[in-house]
């Protein structure tokens, strides 16, 4: 289940970013929830949809705890055979002296730890770089997607998704998302949202919101609230059967 803000182009786009409040998710159990920013190819369906993603999550299937973890993740064929979450399979390359590592736990400080996130395609190499830094401070090359991996994504992509997501298995009550709180002063929030382009200079959505849209799979259970100056609200108790 999903609460995001989208933007969905037929023009070019070259890369996106934001920044996150973190948090932590007590009693997670075989669930996930995340937070994440995904740079998208569309393809014809989306069984050929190609994707870069980053953010942060709770996913005790995944680590193997139930700490706040940073992780990537891409995919060519709509998740359904290709790529894997953090270095678990060949695709991201990390490079050295990177601010983190694919997999790191994150001390989410209740929210107060608010992490920026830039994926692009960089001009000199073609290459998906994804920076990393602390509340929009000295971002740094945390490593790339390699262009080759991609089909649908090799010279740009057209859709990018903020926001959250949530998994339980059939029959189990959805987690909470975000904070826990519905969208509004007490809830996560997305800050900093621009596109960027392929030298990495981020640019703002003007005017904002520009042709941004919620998409939200659950309205009983999560949300998703634009708001001003190049933020939204996003999350929810959870609770949902699916």
């Amino acid at each position: 289940q999903y609460a995001l803000i989208e933007y969905l182009t037929d023009s070019v786009l070259f890369g996106a970013m934001s920044t996150f409040d973190v948090y932590g998710m007590k009693n997670v159990n075989n669930q996930i929830s995340s937070s994440h920013m995904c740079v998208v190819g569309r393809g014809k369906d989306f069984s050929s949809h190609n994707a870069a993603i980053a953010g942060w999550t709770v996913s005790p299937s995944e680590y193997g705890d139930s700490k706040t973890h940073f992780f990537t993740r891409w995919t060519v064929d709509g998740y359904k055979s290709t790529g894997c979450y953090d270095l678990k399979c060949d695709g991201f390359v990390p490079v050295q002296n990177a601010p983190t590592t694919p997999g790191d736990t994150l001390d989410h400080k209740n929210g107060k730890l608010k992490i920026t996130i830039k994926i692009f395609k960089k001009k000199d190499d073609g290459d998906w770089w994804l920076y990393f830094g602390y509340d929009n401070q000295s971002l740094r090359a945390v490593g790339f997607w390699p262009k080759s991996i991609f089909n649908n994504m090799a010279d740009h992509a057209n859709l990018v998704e903020w926001g959250g997501y949530t998994f339980s298995n059939s029959g189990s009550a959805s987690p909470a998302m975000g904070s826990g709180h519905w969208p509004g002063i007490h809830s996560a929030v997305v800050r900093d949202v621009r596109f960027v382009d392929d030298t990495g200079r981020g640019y703002k959505i003007d005017p904002w919101p520009g042709g941004l849209f919620a998409s939200i799979s659950h309205k009983k259970c999560y949300g998703a609230v634009l708001s001003v100056d190049e933020m939204f609200y996003y999350g929810g108790p959870g609770g949902c059967t699916m």
